[in-house]
């Protein structure tokens, strides 16, 4: 297999690939054998027709199934051998294939060169996290004006699957912990995520920015459907949703493809758990402080 790779930009790259000999006759034999066991010509029993014959009828279909089998096993070999990391299928071109060779030409998308360094040992301001009695009590006054209560008490309490109002302070109060303890867990990421990411500028793949804009589209119209809103009104929607939903979609594939090379830089695996297990390791190496 012969392989030349042009390099179109910062995210694109042509392949050209040619492969000849055995193993395009090997595989135009093994695709022929199959189609003789099950090939209905005239004047013969299935398998029993001659090579000259299937040749005639059948020609056109061994030469598409033998294309179908071939291009993606000799792409996928092409673009290992090239240690290219593809981030989107390829668009192939130009492809000639005859008994003994086959040519095609791929335009992929790749991950482009990233410049990621001073991950390790970022200033992380941890505030402590508390809750005020007051809190609990303008929580649970609102649960009070909302179900029209006039006393605040034990029966009040049991109505909320609580045995008393002792009990119903101290859940109210580990709700809001919790969510507050949340919010600053969110804060801190997004201050982490915020300072790795500052000052890095590359080219975003195209592909991969469309494929985000069109899930979070998707996603919207999904959202805006369940609110009631009319699917026409929805549809008629569409180009101002993009225009909201395109700027979003740039900053997550950004902070995607970042955290990917800190991936391979720290050898953490590139599947569907990946954003989180670097998040997990980035928190891990800052360097925290308590305000």
């Amino acid at each position: 297999m012969k392989t030349e790779v042009k390099k179109l930009d910062s995210t694109k790259c042509e392949i050209n690939v040619a492969v000849s000999g055995e193993l395009i006759k090997n595989k135009f034999e093994e695709v022929f054998a199959q189609i003789s066991k099950e090939a209905k010509v005239p004047g013969f029993r299935p398998g029993k027709a001659p090579r000259d014959v299937l040749e005639k009828h059948y020609a056109a279909n061994v030469q598409e199934q033998v294309l179908k089998e071939l291009v993606p096993d000799i792409y996928n070999q092409a673009i290992a051998a090239e240690k290219l990391d593809v981030i989107e299928l390829p668009q192939i071109t130009d492809v000639k294939l005859d008994r003994a060779s086959l040519s095609f030409k791929a335009i992929v998308e790749v991950t482009p060169e990233i410049a990621v360094k001073n991950y390790k040992n970022q200033l992380i301001n941890y505030k402590i996290v508390s809750v005020s009695s007051d809190e609990v009590k303008r929580q649970i006054d609102s649960v009070k004006e909302s179900r029209k209560v006039e006393i605040l008490d034990d029966k009040f309490s049991r109505s909320l699957g609580y045995p008393n109002l002792n009990e119903l302070q101290k859940a109210v109060e580990r709700q809001i912990f919790m969510t507050k303890e949340n919010q600053e867990r969110q804060r801190i990421e997004n201050e982490l995520i915020e300072d790795i990411t500052k000052g890095l500028e590359f080219k975003l793949p195209e592909g991969l920015v469309e494929r985000q804009t069109q899930d979070m589209l998707r996603q919207t119209k999904i959202d805006l459907a369940m609110k009631g809103l009319p699917r026409d009104k929805i549809d008629a929607q569409e180009k101002m949703l993009l225009e909201n939903i395109q700027p979003e979609a740039k900053k997550q594939v950004k902070i995607y493809l970042i955290l990917s090379q800190i991936a391979k830089k720290e050898s953490i695996a590139i599947d569907d758990h990946m954003p989180r297990k670097v998040m997990e390791y980035l928190l891990g190496e800052a360097n925290w402080q308590t305000e």
